[in-house]
Protein backbone atom coordinates (compact mmCIF):
# COMPACT_ATOMS: atom_id res chain seq x y z
CA UNK A 1 0.00 0.00 0.00
CA UNK A 2 1.60 3.32 -1.67
CA UNK A 3 0.23 6.07 0.98
CA UNK A 4 2.42 8.75 -0.41
CA UNK A 5 5.65 9.07 -2.62
CA UNK A 6 8.59 10.93 -1.50
CA UNK A 7 10.69 13.29 -3.78
CA UNK A 8 13.97 14.76 -3.08
CA UNK A 9 14.91 17.65 -4.88
CA UNK A 10 18.42 18.86 -4.45
CA UNK A 11 19.38 22.36 -5.46
CA UNK A 12 22.90 24.14 -3.96
CA UNK A 13 23.67 21.05 -2.24
CA UNK A 14 20.55 21.47 0.06
CA UNK A 15 17.54 18.32 -0.21
CA UNK A 16 14.12 19.20 0.17
CA UNK A 17 12.15 16.39 0.69
CA UNK A 18 8.37 16.59 -0.55
CA UNK A 19 5.71 14.44 0.15
CA UNK A 20 2.65 13.81 -2.82
CA UNK A 21 -0.33 12.20 -0.84
CA UNK A 22 -2.80 9.60 -1.77
CA UNK A 23 -6.10 10.59 -0.46
CA UNK A 24 -7.79 7.07 -1.66
CA UNK A 25 -5.86 5.07 0.74
CA UNK A 26 -6.85 4.48 4.16
CA UNK A 27 -4.25 3.80 6.68
CA UNK A 28 -4.54 0.81 9.37
CA UNK A 29 -4.66 1.65 12.75
CA UNK A 30 -0.57 1.25 13.61
CA UNK A 31 0.55 3.08 10.74
CA UNK A 32 -1.33 6.08 11.91
CA UNK A 33 0.81 6.38 14.70
CA UNK A 34 4.13 5.81 12.75
CA UNK A 35 2.99 6.84 9.15
CA UNK A 36 6.25 7.85 6.94
CA UNK A 37 4.67 11.16 6.61
CA UNK A 38 4.85 12.59 9.85
CA UNK A 39 7.96 13.60 9.71
CA UNK A 40 10.20 14.89 6.79
CA UNK A 41 13.73 13.21 8.01
CA UNK A 42 15.14 10.08 6.28
CA UNK A 43 12.43 7.50 6.62
CA UNK A 44 12.95 4.05 4.36
CA UNK A 45 10.07 1.76 5.38
CA UNK A 46 8.41 -1.42 4.22
CA UNK A 47 5.18 -3.32 5.16
CA UNK A 48 5.25 -6.86 4.54
CA UNK A 49 2.48 -8.61 4.85
CA UNK A 50 2.66 -12.96 6.02
CA UNK A 51 -0.19 -15.10 7.35
CA UNK A 52 1.28 -17.08 10.48
CA UNK A 53 1.60 -20.87 9.16
CA UNK A 54 0.63 -24.25 11.94
CA UNK A 55 4.38 -25.16 11.50
CA UNK A 56 5.29 -21.83 12.98
CA UNK A 57 3.61 -22.53 16.75
CA UNK A 58 3.64 -24.17 19.49
CA UNK A 59 0.59 -26.72 20.73
CA UNK A 60 -0.98 -23.99 22.13
CA UNK A 61 -1.15 -22.13 18.58
CA UNK A 62 1.02 -19.69 19.56
CA UNK A 63 3.93 -18.41 17.60
CA UNK A 64 7.08 -20.37 18.53
CA UNK A 65 9.61 -17.25 19.50
CA UNK A 66 12.19 -18.03 17.73
CA UNK A 67 10.55 -17.86 14.70
CA UNK A 68 9.71 -13.74 14.92
CA UNK A 69 13.69 -13.74 13.67
CA UNK A 70 12.58 -15.34 10.31
CA UNK A 71 9.51 -12.30 10.45
CA UNK A 72 12.10 -10.07 10.32
CA UNK A 73 14.60 -11.63 7.45
CA UNK A 74 10.94 -11.69 5.39
CA UNK A 75 10.47 -8.08 6.17
CA UNK A 76 14.28 -6.89 5.18
CA UNK A 77 14.40 -9.65 2.33
CA UNK A 78 11.08 -7.20 1.14
CA UNK A 79 12.31 -3.74 2.20
CA UNK A 80 15.31 -4.89 -0.17
CA UNK A 81 13.59 -6.01 -2.78
CA UNK A 82 11.10 -2.91 -3.01
CA UNK A 83 14.65 -0.84 -3.49
CA UNK A 84 15.52 -2.95 -6.40
CA UNK A 85 18.19 -5.46 -5.16
CA UNK A 86 17.64 -8.80 -3.50
CA UNK A 87 19.70 -11.05 -0.77
CA UNK A 88 20.48 -13.27 -3.70
CA UNK A 89 21.69 -10.76 -6.07
CA UNK A 90 23.87 -8.92 -3.32
CA UNK A 91 25.69 -12.57 -2.71
CA UNK A 92 26.06 -12.80 -6.49
CA UNK A 93 27.60 -10.04 -6.54
CA UNK A 94 30.25 -10.26 -3.95
CA UNK A 95 28.32 -8.90 -0.56
CA UNK A 96 26.82 -11.00 2.45
CA UNK A 97 24.85 -9.26 5.24
CA UNK A 98 24.88 -11.61 8.77
CA UNK A 99 23.15 -10.26 11.69
CA UNK A 100 25.57 -9.45 14.46
CA UNK A 101 22.86 -8.18 16.52
CA UNK A 102 19.40 -9.54 17.50
CA UNK A 103 16.94 -7.67 20.16
CA UNK A 104 12.98 -8.32 20.32
CA UNK A 105 10.49 -7.41 22.34
CA UNK A 106 7.51 -9.61 23.00
CA UNK A 107 4.02 -7.50 23.42
CA UNK A 108 1.36 -9.92 23.07
CA UNK A 109 1.13 -13.23 20.79
CA UNK A 110 0.48 -14.17 17.09
CA UNK A 111 -1.48 -17.37 16.35
CA UNK A 112 -1.86 -19.80 14.10
CA UNK A 113 -3.51 -18.42 10.66
CA UNK A 114 -3.38 -14.92 11.94
CA UNK A 115 -2.50 -12.33 9.53
CA UNK A 116 0.47 -10.21 10.54
CA UNK A 117 2.01 -7.15 8.81
CA UNK A 118 6.03 -6.51 9.70
CA UNK A 119 7.24 -3.24 9.66
CA UNK A 120 10.56 -2.80 8.66
CA UNK A 121 12.28 0.82 9.16
CA UNK A 122 15.90 1.24 8.01
CA UNK A 123 17.63 3.55 11.15
CA UNK A 124 19.97 5.53 9.36
CA UNK A 125 22.27 5.74 5.66
CA UNK A 126 24.60 2.21 6.02
CA UNK A 127 28.30 2.60 6.43
CA UNK A 128 29.32 -0.38 7.34
CA UNK A 129 26.69 -1.92 9.23
CA UNK A 130 22.90 -1.73 8.22
CA UNK A 131 20.06 -1.42 11.33
CA UNK A 132 16.75 -1.64 11.22
CA UNK A 133 13.72 -1.44 13.40
CA UNK A 134 10.88 -3.51 13.15
CA UNK A 135 7.27 -3.57 14.17
CA UNK A 136 4.89 -6.31 13.83
CA UNK A 137 1.16 -5.63 14.55
CA UNK A 138 -1.78 -8.08 13.93
CA UNK A 139 -4.85 -7.27 11.09
CA UNK A 140 -6.90 -5.43 13.96
CA UNK A 141 -3.42 -3.56 14.74
CA UNK A 142 -2.36 -4.27 17.89
CA UNK A 143 1.31 -4.03 18.33
CA UNK A 144 2.50 -7.63 19.11
CA UNK A 145 6.44 -6.88 18.59
CA UNK A 146 9.52 -4.39 18.52
CA UNK A 147 12.45 -5.49 17.25
CA UNK A 148 15.83 -4.24 15.63
CA UNK A 149 18.72 -6.03 14.01
CA UNK A 150 22.31 -5.03 12.84
CA UNK A 151 23.78 -6.37 9.84
CA UNK A 152 27.29 -5.93 8.66
CA UNK A 153 28.34 -5.78 4.69
CA UNK A 154 31.21 -8.46 4.19
CA UNK A 155 32.74 -9.08 1.25
CA UNK A 156 32.15 -12.85 -0.08
CA UNK A 157 35.81 -13.33 -1.57
CA UNK A 158 38.00 -11.82 1.30
CA UNK A 159 35.12 -12.70 3.85
CA UNK A 160 36.51 -9.20 5.61
CA UNK A 161 33.86 -5.95 6.80
CA UNK A 162 33.66 -3.65 3.64
CA UNK A 163 30.97 -0.65 3.85
CA UNK A 164 27.79 -0.25 1.99
CA UNK A 165 27.93 -0.81 -1.66
CA UNK A 166 27.94 2.21 -3.44
CA UNK A 167 24.81 0.84 -5.71
CA UNK A 168 22.54 1.06 -1.97
CA UNK A 169 23.74 4.33 -1.05
CA UNK A 170 23.12 5.63 -4.52
CA UNK A 171 19.25 4.30 -4.53
CA UNK A 172 18.93 5.30 -0.90
CA UNK A 173 20.10 8.89 -1.59
CA UNK A 174 17.73 8.84 -4.84
CA UNK A 175 14.44 8.87 -2.90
Amino acid sequence: MQICEQITEKKNGLGIDFLVFFSHVKLKPWEQKSSPFLALNFVKKNTTKLRVRYGETDQMGVVYYGNYAQFLEQGRTEWLRELGFSYKWMEENNVQLPVTHLSIDFKYPARYDDLIYVTTTLRKIPTFKIEFDYEIHNEEGQLLVTAMTTLCFINTTTKKLMKAPSYLIEKLSES
